[in-house]
C-alpha cells in the first residue's frame, strides 16, 4: 500500500516545517528555499545540516 499525499504545501524562508513522509519522517527544521528543480526544497535541520527534501513530504510545524 502507497501513502497518498494530497497537495503540496506552500512554504516562506524561514517557515517552520517537519518531514511528514520518507525515511526521515518527523525530522523538524527550517525551510530555506525550493531548489532549480521547484519540487525540491532545502530544510537546515535543527542540527544546522542543510538538507534537500522533496517539497512534498514537508509539512508545517509549530514548533520553535
Amino acid at each position: 500500500m502507497t501513502a497518498s499525499i494530497a497537495a503540496t504545501p506552500i512554504f516562506a524562508e524561514g517557515d517552520q516545517a517537519v518531514l511528514a513522509y520518507g525515511g526521515y519522517m518527523g525530522t523538524p527544521g527550517v525551510f530555506l528555499h525550493l531548489r532549480k528543480d521547484p519540487k525540491w526544497a532545502d530544510i537546515t535541520e535543527n542540527d544546522g545540516t542543510v538538507r534537500a527534501h522533496p517539497v512534498e513530504w514537508l509539512a508545517h510545524s509549530n514548533q520553535q
